[in-house]
């Protein structure tokens, strides 16, 4: 069987997402769009770990080949994405896979290999998240009143407050919403991907119809802004930021709201509200409060030189969060445009 294993390019293959959707387990890290926006942002180089039979997807892993003087040469499965499960049809043993990738990193001289998803008993967990998926359905009462009650009254207060939402899809609105993000990962003491990266979004999602950026505004000042992602029936929440100023209006929660209405309404069946670090204790309450599943993700990392799996901390530590957080926004975008293609 190993050596029906394929190594491709989904940008180069003609109907790549059509395949993808002929086996289960997929998201929207696993098609095209995706895979052009990392390659084309960062100049990784796609090597999609493939089997297909009939006709049809029997196992994928998805990698890009990170090149940095800083961070080595690694297989990355996938970078800067949530969480990229191995997609798997039933009856198929991801060992084989596993073993045929192992061998292909040695030869690349890759130093690690980097999985970030999936479940493999038995072998050390390098890092662990929450990953919460809300379930849609055509009835937005039903859901709303499934929330817990201080998310609805938050909700409720943004509407009295004078709080708008408007859904778009212009590149107007994703540079507005960058402006907010900015402001966010500031607050946060963390740079900024850089703006090519939201070109490459708004070029290779936003513009072809799999994408839209909510923005909330109060008195004709945009204060919160969303940006999710959709394929198939599934839809994605990946980036939200806000002014901390205007926090007390709850707009957040009202663009929330509107996001989850909108794409329930248009057919979508679940929505991802992407992951969350097991210490953030606020950001895993504010989408608990969604009445959202929560699962863990695993992600696992395989030194090649060492044939072993290992466990690391956090790169950023709370000390560089503190300096990075004092540093005006110009100087972060900076910082951002030049560490962020070597993080992966």
């Amino acid at each position: 069987m190993r050596g029906d294993i394929e190594i491709l390019n989904p940008i180069e293959y003609h109907g790549w997402d059509a395949l993808l959707t002929s086996c289960e387990g997929y998201t929207f890290f696993h098609t095209t769009a995706w895979a052009k926006v990392l390659s084309e942002t960062y100049n990784y180089r796609p090597a999609y770990f493939t089997l297909v039979g009939n006709g049809r997807l029997l196992a994928l892993v998805p990698m890009m080949e990170v090149r940095s003087i800083f961070t080595g040469r690694r297989g990355v499965s996938l970078p800067f994405t949530d969480y990229c499960a191995p997609v798997i049809a039933d009856g198929f043993h991801i060992r084989d896979m596993i073993d045929f990738i192992k061998e292909y990193g040695r030869k690349c001289r890759w130093e690690s290999i980097e999985s970030r998803g999936g479940h493999f008993p038995g072998i050390a967990v390098e890092a662990s998240f929450y990953r919460h998926t809300l379930n849609l359905t055509s009835d937005v009462d039903q859901m709303f009143f499934g929330f817990k009650s201080n998310t609805r009254r938050n909700i409720s207060k943004a509407i009295r407050e004078g709080v708008e939402v408007k859904i778009d899809r212009s590149p107007e609105a994703l540079n507005e919403y960058y402006r907010l993000h900015c402001t966010t990962r500031k607050r946060h003491g963390l740079p900024p991907q850089p703006r090519a990266f939201f070109n490459k979004i708004y070029e290779h999602i936003i513009s072809k119809d799999l994408g839209r950026v909510l923005l909330a505004s109060y008195r004709k000042r945009n204060i919160a802004g969303s940006v999710f992602f959709n394929f198939q029936d599934q839809s994605l929440y990946k980036f939200g930021a806000s002014e901390y100023a205007y926090q007390h209006l709850r707009a957040s929660d009202l663009a929330m709201w509107e996001g989850i209405k909108w794409h329930a309404q248009n057919g979508y069946r679940s929505l991802c509200l992407g992951r969350t670090a097991l210490d953030n204790t606020g950001l895993r309450r504010f989408k608990a409060r969604w009445s959202a599943d929560e699962q863990i993700i695993n992600y696992y990392k395989y030194d090649v030189r060492q044939d072993s799996f290992v466990t690391e901390t956090s790169l950023v530590k709370d000390s560089y969060r503190r300096i990075l957080s004092k540093m005006p926004i110009p100087l972060l975008k900076v910082l951002g445009s030049l560490l962020y293609q070597h993080v992966g």
